[in-house]
């Protein structure tokens, strides 16, 4: 199925907006990415990385311009992308204060980061073609 066609006076701002979605997509993926070249967790970096902070804090601020248009699921997908890393992250973290729970917040925050990397790339290669985020 196409994308949806955009209202008139939004179709000159669809570059510009599809280039910062992208920019989005590579600041979230610095971030998981440095959790793989450190002793921290992909979903540690992901969540606490100053990339993956500016594009939430962008995402939220240029939501309003994506509004009606296929980019808008995008940034829905990268949004939700970090709430539940963020949540999971914050559940190990619980786990994690106790002996016992803490294989098991470690299983977790390794499955979350798996999870955190597919999702940044699944993303990023339906915006490169050009098609909304999967539902």
């Amino acid at each position: 199925m196409p994308p949806p066609t955009p209202p008139a006076d939004t179709r000159a701002a669809m570059p510009a907006m599809e280039r910062l979605t992208h920019l989005m997509y590579a600041l979230h993926a610095i971030s998981a990415l440095s959790g793989l070249m450190s002793p921290a967790f992909v979903v540690t970096a992901f969540v606490t990385g100053w990339p993956s902070l500016i594009a939430v804090a962008l995402n939220v601020i240029k939501r309003g311009q994506a509004r009606g248009t296929w980019l808008e699921s995008h940034l829905r997908w990268q949004l939700r992308t970090f709430g539940y890393a963020l949540l999971w992250l914050i559940a190990g973290a619980a786990l994690a204060l106790t002996l016992i729970g803490l294989p098991l917040a470690v299983a977790a925050w390794l499955l979350v980061g798996l999870w955190v990397l597919y999702r940044v790339a699944r993303g990023w290669l339906r915006l490169n073609d050009r098609k909304p985020a999967p539902v």
